[in-house]
């Protein structure tokens, strides 16, 4: 199997060359990384729709990995139900089911891997530490990122831990300037006043972006 050519496909961004290399060899769909991840999950990584379908349309089954990064709950819902370890299995690059289920913003996905079990607070095991909350803090949709983050809170998660780097979820928030996220992480208890290890506080975040109502909004008496 011609591996490492799909693979230098996807860095290139290059769907027809991806495409070419399925067609010829339809096994590469399966191909993986020398410590398991899949080729699949790296397109996704990558942000690769097309040649992630292409991959995807050669595949039967998935691992739960690829399914929670592709949002694919049915999927998701068997591999749990045959094996209840997975809902917090560790992927080759450190990363949960939910931990992807949040960094891609699968609302529903997310919801049921919370709803079934999974650990909101497990760290990313890698140097970053994220955890699922800090993925749903940076996540880009507006709406989306909301509501995954009420998901998590309802379920317990911490507020204040922080990352690689010192930063919490606040931090996160306040450096995209989503209000009504910062508003939603102070109601639960998040700390305005926390340092990431370069000594910004969330306001200091906001305030190099220019969300001046935000700063306003951290400030307040």
């Amino acid at each position: 199997m011609d591996r490492d050519a799909l693979l230098t496909s996807i860095k290139n961004r290059d769907p027809a060359a991806a495409k070419a290399l399925l067609r010829n060899q339809p096994e590469l769909s399966a191909a993986r990384l020398d410590n398991g991840l899949s080729l699949l999950l790296v397109a996704i990584y990558y942000g690769q729709q097309e040649i992630v379908q292409a991959i995807r349309s050669g595949r039967t089954e998935l691992d739960i990995w690829e399914a929670t990064a592709l949002g694919e709950l049915p999927s998701v819902k068997a591999l749990i139900g045959e094996e209840e370890s997975l809902v917090d299995a560790v992927a080759a690059d450190g990363f949960s089911p939910l931990g992807l289920a949040a960094f891609f913003g699968h609302l529903e996905v997310l919801r049921w891997l919370v709803d079934n079990g999974a650990d909101v607070d497990q760290p990313a095991q890698n140097e970053m530490r994220v955890r699922p909350i800090h993925s749903v803090a940076a996540h880009r949709k507006a709406a989306v990122a909301l509501s995954m983050m009420q998901a998590l809170l309802e379920a317990g998660a911490q507020v204040n831990v922080a990352q690689h780097g010192g930063w919490t979820p606040l931090h996160q928030a306040a450096d995209h300037g989503h209000q009504p996220l910062v508003m939603l992480l102070l109601q639960h208890g998040a700390d305005p006043t926390a340092r990431s290890d370069n000594g910004q506080t969330p306001a200091d975040m906001a305030r190099a972006k220019g969300f001046d109502d935000v700063v306003a909004f951290l400030e307040s008496p």
